[in-house]
């Protein structure tokens, strides 16, 4: 809006004025998405490092903080290698779709009060379809290989994230029931108070405490990271779908797959953890912008996502699908009944409650 008023004072005609105002504002989350994607990459290996007694990344700038920006130059700089068998047009088209698609779920982020690309009502549902089709990528890119390692690592990445997203889908429901909106900033608003505790409102602190733990694992399974990491497990299929990849078309693997990772981080914040809102309601802590309580909780569960990866060993394949169907599933969707039945005949008689 700020951006669309300034090209409307220079003359520019009001709907061109929308058009150029919204690309800005896209182009400069984009560049600061991937600023913080790139150190959040380094913090990773910091804490995996760290995990296992050993200093990291620390030769490239001070303190390595400039390792992943030489290592974005040397997959920029490197030779595109495409397998002599491999159907071309498909091998090249797989990784610009998870990119592409893990970009724009994030369009409908709220990063703080009115601060969001896409204010959308259907928000929850906008998601749903950029996480079910970024399956897509990943079966293209090991159908088009022209292998047998990518292609059966494409249909275990297929099996792994349909699984979780049906978990994931059943915990969301219960967070819409408490709300009673699919738009996350009305989310995140369903869990502020006008008392000092504000922390007590969030839906992590309700009846809702068991889906976060569901959420978070689902959200490790569904964005490929270990334990659950199995459709690149190197001792059966060697580096997975992308093994016949090099170059760029890696890196935008590899770029999709933190992407997709940080915005699971965002989705725990906004679901379970209040969003932009302060856990305290009194000052100083109202004098922090709510963008920058939100970056802290994104920042807590990428700790959380590294840690799970520096400490946890890998499960079998069985291990992974039992648990997404017998243990998660039958969890969350009685959870869904409990929800239902404790907004309906036991919150409208608590008070203080809406």
């Amino acid at each position: 809006m700020l951006f669309t008023d300034l090209f409307t004072h220079w003359g520019i005609n009001h709907s061109l004025a929308w058009f150029i105002s919204q690309a800005a504002s896209i182009l400069i989350f984009d560049v600061v998405l991937l600023v913080m994607i790139a150190y959040l990459l380094l913090a990773d290996r910091k804490i995996w490092a760290a995990v296992q007694m050993r200093r990291g990344p620390n030769v490239v700038g001070p303190f390595g903080l400039l390792q992943t920006f030489a290592d974005l130059t040397k997959f920029l700089l490197k030779e595109v290698v495409i397998p002599a068998g491999a159907n071309k047009v498909i091998f090249m088209i797989a990784p610009l779709i998870t990119v592409t698609l893990a970009f724009a779920g994030w369009a409908v982020v709220p990063l703080a009060d009115h601060w969001v690309i896409a204010d959308i009502n259907v928000g929850i549902l906008y998601l749903f379809a950029m996480s079910s089709l970024g399956v897509y990528g990943i079966i293209m890119a090991g159908w088009a290989s022209n292998s047998k390692y990518p292609f059966l690592s494409a249909l275990r990445a297929a099996a792994q994230m349909v699984s979780y997203e049906v978990s994931i889908g059943f915990v969301i429901i219960t967070v819409l029931l408490f709300a009673g909106s699919l738009n996350l900033s009305d989310i995140v608003r369903a869990q502020g108070t006008a008392g000092p505790l504000t922390f007590l409102h969030w839906n992590v602190f309700s009846i809702l405490f068991p889906m976060l733990p569901i959420f978070f694992v689902s959200a490790l399974a569904e964005t490929n990271r270990p334990p659950f990491d199995l459709v690149e497990a190197e001792s059966e299929l060697v580096a997975g779908f992308f093994v016949e990849y090099s170059s760029t078309p890696f890196l935008l693997f590899f770029l999709g797959e933190y992407l997709s990772i940080v915005l699971m981080c965002a989705m725990c914040s906004i679901l379970f953890l209040g969003g932009w809102l302060p856990p305290l309601n009194i000052a100083p802590f109202t004098w922090v912008p709510g963008i920058i309580w939100f970056l802290l909780k994104i920042c807590f569960f990428f700790f959380m996502f590294a840690m799970v990866k520096a400490m946890v060993p890998r499960y079998r394949y069985d291990q992974l699908m039992r648990l997404g169907w017998k243990i998660f599933l039958p969890t969350s969707l009685g959870w869904v009944i409990l929800t239902a039945a404790w907004v309906v005949f036991v919150r409208p008689h608590l008070p203080g409650m809406p």
